[in-house]
């Protein structure tokens, strides 16, 4: 883990320079990948159709990241990605921010610590395109 989702409303698709922004929240997420691993990053981007903000004027935007992490790690490390993954989000859509109306969310959830199942086989992949070196 982390298992992010951005969604947004879809009236900034236009604008949004998705890719980049996904993949600036996830750097900022895995961080130096110490405490969050590269091969459990998960980063989907979902448009909202349907969506009332504040006055409901149709030029009011929105981007609300959620970070799902696995369960026990201390708060001062949660602490941290939250803090370095909004910092991010921030910088990332500061032109947006300085042309409409734009609210910026994020919120950590840490995963069951029983009821969480995983597979998968990313680690020898990423391993493999390193050219053989240990340690995604």
């Amino acid at each position: 883990m982390p298992h992010i989702w951005i969604e947004y409303s879809a009236n900034l698709e236009p604008d949004l320079q998705l890719e980049p922004l996904m993949q600036t929240v996830q750097d900022a997420a895995i961080g130096d990948g110490t405490v969050f691993p590269l091969a459990g990053a998960r980063t989907r981007a979902v448009p909202v159709q349907r969506y009332l903000i504040a006055d409901g004027h149709p030029d009011n935007t929105f981007i609300h990241v959620v970070l799902k992490v696995g369960h026990g790690r201390p708060l001062a490390e949660r602490e941290a990605c939250a803090t370095r993954t909004f910092d991010a989000l921030r910088a990332a859509t500061a032109e947006l921010m300085s042309s409409r109306p734009l609210g910026l969310s994020l919120q950590l959830e840490e995963a069951d610590p029983v009821l969480n199942y995983k597979h998968n086989n990313y680690r020898e992949y990423l391993a493999a395109r390193r050219g053989g070196q240990a340690g995604a």
